[in-house]
């Protein structure tokens, strides 16, 4: 036998004190197979005993790990010289895997590799089967493989796991020249190349992570291969052996790609992954890497941990694990850019653009432009991060700023927090338009979200214990966060479809943003989560300079976030009453809007099985029966006065930068109704003002303004606008829809208001009859206007348009026009409601019958979706009181119906 050349040839020096508790005389007592195999059987499991005591008193992991390996080691030597080899300096047994780096737990795999220069002799065919069923005999879980230098080479050609064992292998018996040999023709560069090795390595980790949703914080991790475990780190060890030929990690320091801190922070997380994987092992009794919750619970016995008042055993040894985890995922960020930009982008050509005075983009990775950037302007500690969300063609930043945000992350302090210039980067981000979710990741990652939000980092790694929740609160709000993100996506349509139509026309998708980050925030405190989170809401908004309705519905979204789901899934929504309860409590659609929005996210990032066609379904049903309550004259504004103030507020300012004087605008808005400001957006008042003001000075003596103008807004993305502002009269509004269909334009939503002064605000989203928007067309615009003015210079001589064809399809569907007119107690008007299939002239239609039968018409809401119309009217009678006399509803009802149907 030759002599053995082991990586662990002598014991670590604590271990030394264990070794000498177990006899290793068996060792060297190799007479016989069948005497060997009971006598290495009984030093494993003494050994294994004496090994698993020390761990749970206490003992240095790394001495345990490395020390199983050194005695593995010498029961496989002494196993192998049982038997008899032919050329025994042509054959070698190699350790390879995590054992070839000289590390096992208890149940970790012991791979080896029985190495030749030549195919297997017949003469040791036979050794070889008789030497493997000994170690399975012996109880060894061991894995094999026999292979030439050249099937070696083969295979690692192949498959880049076994070329990245390959080279983690270490002679345990034989010569070592055949392990020299084999290195030098697998790991040469036509071998894998250090770029392709590179590559294969980084996209083999983001796959795995991709697994667990990329999610550090999941609450049953697997310690070996979840982002932030044992993997990730040797991951980074197997490309700094292979391009560096680096035997360690701390071999990196020298060079510069790890500072003596860095790599403590390393070893410590190793460290502690170790142990925990070691506690799994002894504790499961086979090869277990999950923390499942039972596990957690009796290795925070093993820790020593106990409950508290704060927190439990299970909690404090999770923390720490989280803690772990985040520092190994921080460096492991840093060192894989390090690599890729020594080994992908060493030889590329440096293209540098300037962004401003404190950051440059260099071949696509953003980068600080000196080493004093943090300390000179710590702002540029978030700036960096909205630089990246506003830029999608960055793609990364450099290793070397990485660095520079861990190492000044300490300057963000309450000053720091409260600074103008801080808070308004962060709203600069919330508003920004990609990859959002990315950077707030990566902000939490470099642990500069919970410095700047110290209520986020409080639940930064706190565990929620109970079926539902797989992830962190901090892991489950940066996926709340997302998933409103993602809602804006077309794709998002398909399987999202209500959220996807909410999503792209709120009118500040920033706050939605927020209520997701807070929702949560107060977990762990004791008490309501929902109510303590409030406040935390409500102070962030004034921090960041929101207006007090922007405060009160972020507030109001995290006091009420439980409410939707907990009302579709424990309660009847088939009742009239509970829809009616549930819409007082809501108030209006957009709070209703906002609502749906967050449950959708909420539910989905708690757990993606939660997510599933009942739960969709409650959910639909639930928002559309409140839509419906709110939209028949339940609806009543939350917060209404701060609503109608902030959007005045930002309209003033946009009107302001325009040049437009600010008493003409507020005698403009003499003119108006507060439902004007309640309905319509901030763009459009700035764009009606304005046009208005205009109107007023250069044609003072017309009473009628009408705009048409292209629009890529919330409120009809991709129609057209036209506005008609001025002086109520009869017919108005029917004279204004036979215009409209005279001039073949379909109206898909209209906004009518008529203000106790008089005057008509209306706006109309309308489309050609080919369904497209009417774009820049001049001719067809001053069509329009002409047309209008035209008809609405005298609304009662143009009530009747010839009504045209039903488009062929239309027909398949049917009439299925519903009609209902609906009174309220203490409401001196109706409600008339109209649904049913869209049709050509359906509004002129309408607008003929209140014109014969004298209804006036005070406001409406029309909506189309897809094929349907969803129409309400609040009308009087002539007396301008409500419709109540029961003849008049039935001739009404009676008349429109015949109107439409025929």
């Amino acid at each position: 036998m030759s002599t053995a050349e082991t990586a662990t040839s002598r014991p670590p020096v604590a271990l030394t004190r264990l070794l000498e508790k177990l006899d290793l005389s068996p060792l060297d007592n190799q007479a016989h197979a069948d005497k060997a195999t009971a006598a290495f059987r009984e030093l494993l499991n003494n050994a294994r005993e004496i090994f698993d005591d020390a761990y749970r008193n206490g003992w240095e992991i790394r001495e345990l790990v490395q020390g199983r390996a050194y005695v593995i080691d010498h029961i496989i030597q002494a196993a192998w010289g049982v038997f008899d080899w032919h050329a025994s300096d042509e054959i070698s047994l190699l350790a390879v895997g995590g054992y070839g780096r000289g590390e096992l737990h208890p149940h970790s795999d012991i791979d080896l590799l029985l190495l030749m220069r030549k195919d297997v002799t017949k003469e040791n065919r036979e050794s070889i089967g008789q030497f493997f069923t000994m170690l399975w005999d012996i109880n060894l879980e061991i894995g094999q493989s026999v292979r030439t230098i050249k099937q070696c080479r083969s295979e690692a050609l192949k498959d880049i796991t076994v070329a990245t064992s390959l080279m983690e292998s270490r002679t345990l018996v034989g010569p070592g020249s055949l392990r020299d040999e084999m290195i030098a023709t697998t790991q040469d560069n036509k071998v894998w190349p250090d770029p392709e090795f590179f590559t294969a390595k980084r996209d083999e980790q983001i796959a795995r992570h991709d697994k667990y949703y990329d999610i550090d914080y999941a609450l049953e991790p697997n310690v070996k291969t979840s982002p932030g475990g044992l993997r990730d780190i040797q991951t980074v060890a197997w490309i700094a052996k292979r391009h560096f030929n680096a035997d360690s990690l701390d071999e990196l320091v020298a060079p510069g790609f790890l500072t003596e801190n860095e790599f403590s922070q390393l070893r410590e997380g190793e460290n502690l992954l170790w142990r925990l994987r070691y506690g799994l092992h002894l504790l499961s009794k086979r090869k277990e890497d999950r923390l499942l919750f039972d596990k957690q619970r009796d290795l925070a016995a093993i820790f020593g941990l106990e409950d508290d008042d704060k927190s439990l055993a299970i909690e404090k040894l999770m923390q720490q694990y989280y803690r772990a985890v985040a520092t190994l995922r921080e460096l492991n960020d840093l060192l894989l850019q390090h690599f890729e930009e020594a080994i992908l982008r060493a030889g590329e050509k440096t293209e540098i653009s300037k962004i401003n005075n404190r950051f440059q983009i260099r071949n696509s990775y953003i980068e600080a432009c000196n080493d004093q950037i943090f300390n000179r302007f710590p702002f540029a500690l978030i700036e960096v991060f909205v630089l990246m969300a506003q830029n999608p063609d960055i793609q990364g930043v450099r290793a070397s700023t990485i660095r520079l945000i861990r190492e000044h992350r300490e300057l963000i302090d309450d000053d720091f927090r409260h600074d103008i210039r801080n808070t308004t980067l962060f709203m600069e981000l919330l508003r920004s338009p990609h990859n959002l979710t990315a950077q707030l990741r990566r902000m939490a990652r470099y642990g500069i979200l919970g410095r700047y939000l110290p209520e986020f980092g409080a639940i930064t790694g706190k565990m929620q214990h109970d079926l539902f929740h797989i992830y962190t609160v901090d892991a489950h709000t940066l996926q709340v966060v997302e998933n409103m993100r993602r809602f804006r996506l077309p794709e998002a349509e398909e399987n999202f479809p209500i959220a996807a139509h909410i999503a792209n026309k709120l009118p500040k998708i920033e706050l939605l943003y927020i209520a997701g980050l807070y929702h949560d925030i107060a977990k762990g405190r004791g008490g309501d989560h929902s109510q303590l989170g409030m406040d935390d809401a409500v102070n962030f908004c004034e921090r960041h300079h929101l207006s007090s309705w922007d405060a009160k519905l972020v507030s109001w979204l995290v006091g009420k976030h439980l409410l939707m789901s907990m009302t579709a899934q424990r309660r009847d929504i088939s009742d009239p009453e509970v829809i009616h309860d549930f819409a007082l409590q809501v108030g209006d659609k957009l709070h209703l809007d906002y609502l749906y929005a967050l449950t959708v996210a909420d539910i989905n990032a708690t757990n993606p099985t939660l997510w599933n066609a009942w739960r969709a379904s409650l959910l639909r049903q639930l928002y559309l029966s409140t839509k419906k309550e709110l939209r028949r004259g339940l609806e009543n504004p939350i917060d209404r006065a701060d609503r109608i103030k902030d959007k005045q507020e930002s309209a003033l300012t946009k009107l302001s930068d325009k040049g437009v004087d600010r008493d003409a605008v507020l005698a403009i808005w003499q003119n108006t109704d507060d439902e004007y400001f309640v309905r319509e957006s901030v763009a459009n008042i700035v764009w009606h003002t304005e046009s208005i003001d205009e109107h007023n000075r250069n044609n003072p003596d017309q009473e009628t303004l009408v705009l048409v103008q292209d629009t890529t807004d919330s409120l009809a993305e991709g129609a057209t606008h036209i506005f008609i502002y001025t002086i109520n009269r009869s017919h108005l509004f029917a004279s204004s829809a036979a215009a409209m269909e005279q001039l073949g334009l379909n109206i898909h939503d209209a906004r009518i208001f008529t203000s106790a002064k008089n005057y008509c605000m209306n706006t109309y989203s309308v489309l050609n009859s080919d369904g497209e928007a009417l774009g820049d067309n001049p001719d067809r615009i001053a069509e329009i206007k002409s047309l209008l003015c035209e008809y609405l210079a005298e609304p009662s001589a143009h009530l009747r348009v010839p009504r045209k064809r039903q488009p062929r399809k239309l027909k398949h569907f049917g009439q299925q026009i519903e009609i209902d007119l609906i009174n309220k107690d203490e409401q001196d008007f109706s409600i008339l409601e109209v649904n049913g299939i869209d049709q050509p002239g359906l509004l002129a239609a309408i607008g003929k019958v209140f014109a014969e039968q004298d209804i006036q018409l005070l406001n409406a809401r029309i909506a189309t979706l897809g094929e349907r119309v969803e129409d309400l009217f609040y009308v009087t009678d002539e007396n301008d009181q409500a419709i109540t006399e029961p003849d008049k509803i039935e001739v009404l009802k009676k008349t429109l119906m015949e109107e439409l149907t025929t």
